[in-house]
């Protein structure tokens, strides 16, 4: 059995893009070995071929905090961006009454939105009380990380 090399600084730096980014996990391969970094406290290398399906990590994510930019594109305070890629889900369940819509009051770690990636149901709790201004997408909405989705003031 041939014997890994362990890149260690690889593993760091991966380690603070996912809390740069706000992923759950995040894997690079170059030719046969593969690094997988995840935000759930596991951390393995692999080599293609030989991964074990036994020891992988299936909890659920834990709810990622959207950031808070104090001025994005038109100067608007208490922006709510997107903490990921994916498709924004503004109700639980399709016909069912949105987590949030604009005039609403709002508390902290409330949920106001879903964002979907790769088949994961991410919840987007409110960074901070106050109320929904403006909401800037819709639902069924791709966003891109950093992407501004609404307004709490």
């Amino acid at each position: 059995m041939a014997k890994i090399n362990l890149n260690k600084e690889l593993i760091r730096e991966l380690s603070e893009l996912l809390d740069e980014t706000g992923l759950c996990e995040i894997e690079i391969s170059e030719g046969r070995q593969s690094v997988r970094v995840s935000r759930q406290g596991v951390s393995k290398v692999s080599s293609f071929g030989t991964e074990d399906p036994t020891t992988q990590n299936n909890a659920p994510p834990a709810p990622i905090l959207p950031s808070v930019e104090e001025n994005t594109g038109g100067n608007l305070p208490g922006v709510v961006t997107s903490p990921m890629v994916g498709t924004v889900y503004l109700s639980p369940k399709p016909n069912d009454p949105a987590f949030v819509k604009e005039g609403d009051n709002v508390s902290e770690g409330q949920s106001i939105m879903i964002i979907e990636a790769m088949k994961v149901m991410n919840p987007i709790p409110a960074p901070h009380s106050g109320k929904v201004t403006k909401i800037l997408v819709t639902d069924t909405q791709s966003v891109e990380f950093g992407e501004p989705l609404l307004v709490i003031e």
